[in-house]
């Protein structure tokens, strides 16, 4: 089988604008991959509407068997498919395999059997009105076309299981990936494709932010979008413009809480993990650490030993720890805030600069102290492998500190006492808090994510996130066929004296005071009616 990027080149005309899929760890451009029009965005648009209404028709078991194809190709060429992403993003091969490609697989499973269970319609209780005749209950009808704009750090795994959440809930979907990782994103429309998903149910459009804003403007009926804050406003705005509704995931400055009875060697190989992991280009990776001073410097050295340990070095090594980053301007962030940080009086205690050794894109990991809350790299997302660590004397401190952003996406708590971490838990701003783990609840398919403040709307994932792809029809049934209700037209002194003295026994939370509202209800049924 031809790699992906040499059938894109074959498609391409000399005549169209292009971007480049460059790999950061050496410079080599990939692929030049078609910039995709607005014009051509609106017609994608309206080729997925036109598909929509025969897709909803199918029923939960044909989408999942589908979705179920689609995860058996992936397996079978999961060579290919972990070349592309780690090619793209410059992680390492393990972590494009690991943090990529298997929670996917695990989501397609989990979507495929539980969407029929979890939309299936709802019955209300109506408590009183029952005994009046009345039901109701609610009906999960898809949206319509679902707009997607992924992020370039996980290219794979993000839009992956939004696509199929989406896509299991009956909705069509419209995928413009990053113009930093396109060949992945048209990765995924062909595995779709071969898995004998109908045309205009999944369509791709790669392009630049010119095509995202016209995704925005295309008429669809939601937005998913993940990226930063700034991007995430300009989205919120353009939807504004239609009223299209949004989720957006816009990253964090994730706090890691490490009480003085943690297991220090544990917490310490968390932090390294968390902060580091996919080179800090994670939006819950740990970018800022509060350690209990009573263990602080033992927590620190074994921080540092830890770190100096990693292996970095190109993707393809399978005993490469730290890859390089995915584009030149994240690493230029990451150099300016490191730069200040040590201007003002931080320490770095390892790493702090480029790699010399390597020619890509490479950032050493970086453990800095003897910062605070005014340093950008406490306050601003670094979205680079960076750790920068602070003390703290009272529990009460650390809360403080950590909830010290604009941001609220995920935060950590280490301790033995799974009864103090939950009372700590309870007082963080975050969409997900966790207790002696840190960064990967993404991976969970079964679990929410989202963020509070600057950190986005909505979720994704879990029965959350699939509810956030349908619409609720609400059906209300009254049996009672023949019968005028007492409060229509027309008024008069005699209805308004019975609703007085049923009031309080029709509205009370006790049944015996309802039940004596019965007499007057049976009167108000002999009231006069237009």
């Amino acid at each position: 089988m031809k790699r992906i990027d040499e059938r894109v080149n074959e498609r391409r005309t000399v005549a169209q604008k292009t971007i480049s899929s460059v790999n950061p760890a050496t410079g080599e451009t990939l692929a030049e991959i078609p910039i995709s029009s607005p014009q051509e965005v609106r017609r994608t648009v309206a080729r997925a509407r036109a598909a929509f209404g025969p897709w909803a028709a199918r029923s939960f078991r044909e989408r999942g068997g589908i979705v179920l194809r689609a995860r058996q190709y992936i397996i079978d060429h999961l060579d290919e498919i972990v070349s592309v992403i780690y090619r793209e993003t410059g992680k390492p091969k393990t972590e494009a395999l690991a943090a990529d490609v298997m929670p996917v697989l695990d989501l397609m499973t989990y979507y495929a059997r539980m969407t029929e269970k979890w939309l299936r319609p709802e019955r209300i209780h109506l408590g009183k009105y029952a005994l009046m005749g009345r039901s109701s209950y609610v009906a999960y009808k898809p949206l319509g076309v679902i707009g997607i704009i992924s992020p370039w750090n996980f290219p794979f795994t993000i839009p992956m299981g939004e696509i199929v959440m989406a896509l299991m809930a009956g909705n069509t979907v419209v995928l413009k990936p990053s113009e930093y990782t396109p060949l992945t994103g048209l990765a995924i429309g062909e595995i779709f494709t071969r898995a004998g998903l109908p045309e205009g149910a999944l369509n791709v459009v790669p392009g630049d932010g010119t095509t995202g804003a016209a995704l925005c403007e295309a008429g669809v009926n939601k937005i998913l979008f993940t990226g930063s804050v700034a991007t995430g406003r300009q989205v919120m705005m353009a939807a504004a413009r239609h009223l299209t509704p949004v989720v957006l995931e816009l990253g964090g400055k994730d706090p890691m809480i490490v009480c003085r009875d943690a297991d220090i060697d544990v917490a310490a190989s968390a932090a390294v993990w968390g902060a580091f992991s996919n080179a800090g280009q994670i939006c819950a990776s740990v970018e800022r650490c509060y350690v209990d001073e009573a263990i602080a410097e033992e927590f620190i050295a074994r921080v540092v030993e830890k770190t100096r340990q990693l292996s970095q070095g190109t993707p393809e090594r399978l005993d490469t720890d730290i890859g390089a980053l995915t584009n030149e301007r994240q690493l230029r962030i990451v150099e300016e805030q490191v730069r200040e940080a040590v201007a003002r009086g931080a320490t770095v205690l390892c790493g702090g600069r480029r790699h010399r050794q390597l020619n890509g894109l490479y950032f050493q990991p970086t453990v800095l102290i003897g910062v605070d809350h005014t340093f950008s790299i406490m306050r601003e997302e670094t979205f680079g492998p960076v750790l920068p660590i602070m003390t703290f004397k009272t529990e009460e401190e650390a809360i403080r500190l950590a909830n010290d952003t604009p941001y609220g996406l995920t935060a950590s708590v280490w301790t033995r006492d799974i009864r103090r971490g939950k009372k700590l838990a309870a007082q963080l701003e975050a969409g997900t808090v966790m207790i002696n783990e840190c960064a990967y609840t993404h991976a969970l398919p079964q679990t929410p994510w989202g963020g509070v403040k600057q950190s986005g709307i909505g979720r994704t994932h879990s029965r959350w996130g699939l509810n956030e792809l349908v619409t609720i029809e609400h059906i209300h049934v009254n049996r009672w066929t023949g019968v005028k209700d007492f409060w229509w037209f027309g008024y008069s002194q005699q209805l308004y004296h019975l609703l007085v003295e049923i009031a309080g026994k029709l509205t009370s939370p006790s049944w015996l005071d309802k039940l004596k509202a019965l007499p007057a209800l049976l009167r108000g049924r002999r009231l006069k009616k237009y």
